[in-house]
């Protein structure tokens, strides 16, 4: 009885020692990776809908956005819970810009200018595209208004059009054919 007693506290101890390593390997190996990317903006979840943030970046047609919005440090706005709607530029409205304008907007001292008008692209609410055609105006995320004009019967914002809109987990992605800029603060 008594060696049996010590087999099952033997076997216990090796099961608790192996645990215990296992365990610290782990998790020291995610802390490297954990320092890399932290925040809303990179928790990864397959089965959920994606949030404005994860839609742009699951999409070819908006590298540009997700750059401009990498530069700018705006990660964590595009992912908080909302709701939120965003004004999502395609690459060619990107590429209609005059030349050299992402080039300068995504160096490191125009952060500031990048961000506002990013800003400039989102609102708060979850704002449907049949829904906005009863505003003139919609206040973003800069503290600036947004102008809705309403073409053949299609809300037009700030000049563009909107060409596909995408639920999100925190509001919706409006993805637009032109780059809204903001008009000069006096």
């Amino acid at each position: 009885m008594k060696h049996l007693n010590l087999i099952v506290i033997l076997a216990i101890s090796f099961t608790i020692l192996a645990c215990t390593s296992s365990t610290t390997e782990s998790s020291s190996s995610d802390d490297s990776q954990a320092t890399e990317r932290t925040g809303q903006a990179f928790i990864e979840d397959e089965n959920a809908t994606p949030n404005c943030l994860q839609i742009a970046i699951g999409s070819s047609d908006h590298s540009t956005l997700v750059a401009a919005v990498q530069a700018a440090q705006v990660e964590n706005a595009l992912v908080n819970v909302g709701p939120l709607t965003v004004f999502a530029p395609t690459n060619a409205a990107f590429d209609a810009l005059p030349e050299g304008t992402v080039e300068n907007l995504l160096k490191p001292e125009n952060k500031a200018a990048l961000a506002d008008i990013l800003k400039y692209h989102v609102t708060p609410g979850n704002l449907k595209a049949d829904f906005l055609t009863k505003f003139k105006k919609i206040g973003q995320a800069n503290n600036q208004n947004l102008e809705v004009k309403i073409v053949d019967g299609k809300a037009v914002i700030g000049g563009a059009n909107i060409i596909a809109s995408i639920p999100a987990s925190n509001g919706i992605v409006h993805v637009i054919d032109a780059v809204l800029l903001p008009p000069t603060k006096e």
